[in-house]
Formats: C-alpha cells, sequence, structure tokens
C-alpha cells in the first residue's frame, strides 16, 4: 500500500510544479515540457534522481522527468558499453518503447477521433 501513496504524492508533487509554472510564469506549456524532459535528464545524470524513482515508482517515472530520467540512464550504459557511440544511440534504445506507444496510441486516436489544428 505504501507504493501506492509514495508513487501518488510524488506524482502529485511533480504535477503540482507544472501547475504552479502554469499559473505563476509567462511559460507555455511545450516549454515546460521541454523543461523537464531537460531536468529529468540532469538529475538523472547527476544520480539524484534515481532516489526520488527509488521512493516513488511510478510516480517518478512515468512524468516527463522521468523520460528524461530513462534519456539519461541509457546514455550512460550504452557509453559504458559501446563507447562514445552511446551518446547517440543510448537514449534512443532506453526510450524506444514509450516512443513506439506514444506514436502508437496517438495514430489509434486519430483513427478514432477527427483531429482538428488549432
Amino acid at each position: 500500500m505504501m507504493d501506492y501513496i509514495n508513487a501518488f504524492w510524488v506524482g502529485g508533487v511533480i504535477c503540482a510544479i507544472g501547475q504552479i509554472l502554469i499559473d505563476k510564469t509567462k511559460l507555455t506549456s511545450a516549454r515546460i515540457l521541454v523543461f523537464y524532459v531537460i531536468a529529468g535528464c540532469v538529475l538523472g545524470g547527476l544520480g539524484i534522481y534515481r532516489y526520488v524513482v527509488d521512493i516513488g515508482g511510478a510516480g517518478a517515472t512515468v512524468p516527463l522527468l522521468g523520460f528524461g530520467y530513462n534519456l539519461s540512464k541509457g546514455v550512460m550504459k550504452e557509453i559504458d558499453e559501446s563507447g562514445m557511440i552511446g551518446i547517440l544511440t543510448g537514449g534512443l534504445k532506453a526510450t524506444a518503447a514509450g516512443i513506439c506507444a506514444a506514436i502508437l496510441s496517438a495514430f489509434v486516436m486519430a483513427l478514432i477521433f477527427d483531429p482538428k489544428e488549432k
């Protein structure tokens, strides 16, 4: 039960920070999303975000911070195994399933619904 509670509050804090950034700054949602991915990469590269993942589980890995963390973790692992080429391949290998799921979900939703441009 504690795993669920920790995932809930860690994910909630991440979402609350995003909401505060939306409400209190003039940042667009796209810039906030990019900020979250970059923050996840930096915190993952420094080894800090690993502790957040240990506490929050899916509450920390599902948001965009988790995507950035997985990118950095994949790059570091691939650099250890393949050398400098891992800079290019590591992030893609580590996040391929998530990217594929996002593209497939977007495609299915576009087939089901009538997408329109703003």
